[in-house]
């Protein structure tokens, strides 16, 4: 390869690095901030509220940056991919016994698994985290660490939604029904392998629902990345985004619970573990 071939890739290459490593930093962080938590804060409330907010912040935060490299190079999309699934196995080994998705709350709410004001709490604590992750994100997009961190950017709505508003509720509602009937139903599964399992479903699901609506399924991620939108068009990204994904929610629940209640009460024993 040429030398001048070279020196053009080389930026490409240490800007790409330098988000790996802004993510990778935030991962820890969050990992040292949660032993402090174990170690500092007894009260289970307390405890709860701060583990789902740190889980969130990392989620919104890794989101952000995944998103944006995925937008330098469109027409070739195995290396975000490749990454989307790297990351859902980090964010499912690092973040144990946190949803940091309202709709696994509302999924813990429906089944009897959580109290009331425990899922108020959480649901608090993710809202809060996601808008802070976009804050976060756009001061350090500010300080230009990369030639595509340009901290205007995260102030713009860049609606991912390229379908008309039933189709894209349809979208979001079958990925929320397959991702959480998946979560909910291989809890048997040794530790490992979900993980895998998981992180693979997360990554077909954002591949075949990517170019429709982002494939979020996550009314927490969806504030976080789209919150311009959500203040231009507030109606429809509350729909397609918020209303679509917990929809789904109640329909897996119902389905299990009329259709397949053999598949449900395998499950309710479970309850209490």
């Amino acid at each position: 390869m040429p030398a001048a071939a070279q020196r053009g890739l080389w930026p490409e290459a240490q800007d790409t690095c330098t988000s790996l490593g802004l993510m990778l930093t935030v991962v820890l962080s969050v990992a040292l901030a949660r032993g402090l938590l174990r170690r500092h804060v007894h009260g289970p409330a307390a405890h709860a509220f701060v583990l789902e907010g740190l889980a969130t912040f990392q989620l919104c935060f890794c989101t952000h940056e995944l998103q944006l490299m995925g937008e330098q190079e469109p027409g070739h999309p195995t290396w975000p991919l490749t990454l989307t699934y790297f990351f859902s196995l980090v964010h499912g080994l690092t973040l144990a016994g946190t949803s940091s998705n309202p709709c696994g709350v509302m999924m813990q709410l429906l089944l009897g698994e959580m109290a009331p004001e425990a899922g108020a709490a959480r649901l608090l604590a993710q809202l809060v985290a996601a808008l802070g992750s976009r804050y976060c994100v756009g001061a350090l997009w500010g300080l230009g660490l990369t030639g595509y961190h340009v901290g205007e950017r995260s102030l713009a709505c860049r609606n991912p939604i390229h379908v008309d508003l039933p189709k894209a509720v349809v979208v979001e509602a079958i990925c929320s029904f397959i991702f959480h009937s998946v979560l909910l139903h291989c809890q048997e599964v040794r530790a490992k392998l979900r993980i895998h399992m998981l992180a693979a479903l997360i990554t077909f699901l954002v591949y075949a629902g990517g170019s429709l609506t982002g494939a979020i399924f996550n009314p927490a991620l969806a504030l976080s990345l789209h919150f311009k939108c959500f203040d231009e068009a507030f109606l429809q990204f509350f729909i397609v985004y918020w209303l679509a994904p917990s929809l789904g929610i109640l329909l897996m629940i119902l389905t299990f619970s009329l259709f397949l209640p053999w598949l449900y009460n395998n499950h309710t024993p479970n309850k209490k573990e």
